[in-house]
Formats: C-alpha cells, structure tokens, sequence
C-alpha cells in the first residue's frame, strides 16, 4: 500500500506519518489491491484538517474531516472512510444476493431495479481549449458548481468545481 502524507502549512513530524500509515493500513483488510492512498494534512486557523483520497480496485474513496486536535481528525476521516467500505459492501452483498451474477450479465428483458440511479439525461456538447481562468468564468456565468473543460495548457478534459470554502479546485486526469 502507497500512502503519500503531505503537509499544508504545517511540517508533518515522523510520528505524525507514522500514525496516519498506522491507521489507513487497516484498509487493507477490506481489498484486495489498494493502489495509491493520498493524504494531506492541513493547519487553518485553530481546526486540523485531514482529505484523504483512496484508489482502491476499482472503487475511489474520499473523506475529509477537521478537528483541533489533528490525531482526532486522522481517527474521524478513518471512521468515514471504514463508513463508506461498509455501505459500499452492503449495496454490493444486497445487490449479489437479490439478483446474483444478473446484474453483472444483464439480459434486455431484465426489469431495472427502482432503487438503482439511473442515467435520466445525456448530454453532448463541444469544448473549444480554454485557460483555466476562463472555464472559471463560463462556470459562473451558466451558475453551475462544475465546468467540463478542454484545457488549452496541457490539451486534456479537465474539470473545475466550487468548493464549499467559496474557492475553486481543478480535477485533471492522471494516466498509469
């Protein structure tokens, strides 16, 4: 398992490290392949924030959590996270167990499940290459919390979001 630990205007102490490989090693009880776990801890204001991000098989986790005390914080995100495998778990075994392997080898006469989501609306639109800057600017004039983008920098789908904070973040893809 490759835990990345960094720190956000803080410096992340041995100990510190330690206890966060400590605590999202236990993951590994639950999956078979956990490729690369990323950690950020973070210092804002008197409160301790800790984002995690799992890529474990084919399943992305992420949870995030602050706390003042930044041990507290590691134990609630890890908390989350064990809270996101069990609902993952349930909604799998529930799912194997109403339907078997159907679902995984579906036949057109097959009735959709009610509780499943469903893809009500597809969309197809063209993307001209853009800054960042300004995908910023198309997304607060169309008043959504997203923008699909191609990025004229590194020529790739990108995606920029609202954060809860009131500023921005950029989703970029990351091939193996």
């Amino acid at each position: 398992m490759n835990i990345q630990v960094r720190g956000k205007n803080l410096e992340v102490t041995e100990a510190l490290k330690e206890y966060v490989v400590k605590r999202l090693s236990k993951l590994k009880k639950f999956f078979n392949h956990i490729g690369e776990t990323r950690v950020t801890l973070a210092v804002e204001g008197d409160m301790h924030k800790v984002e995690v991000t799992v890529l474990a098989s084919d399943l992305v986790m992420r949870a995030e959590e602050s706390h003042p005390d930044m041990y507290a914080a590691v134990d609630l995100v890890f908390e989350k996270l064990e809270k996101q495998i069990d609902a993952y778990k349930t909604r799998l075994s529930k799912r194997l167990k109403n339907q078997g392997f159907k679902e995984f080898f579906p036949s057109p006469s097959d009735d959709e499940d009610i509780d499943d989501p469903k893809i009500l609306r597809s969309k197809r639109f063209a993307m001209k290459p853009m800054p960042v800057d300004e995908a910023i600017m198309q997304m607060n004039l169309i008043g959504h919390n997203f923008f699909v983008f191609a990025n004229a920098e590194t020529e790739q789908v990108n995606v920029v979001y609202r954060r809860k904070d009131g500023n921005y973040g950029l989703i970029e893809p990351e091939f193996d």
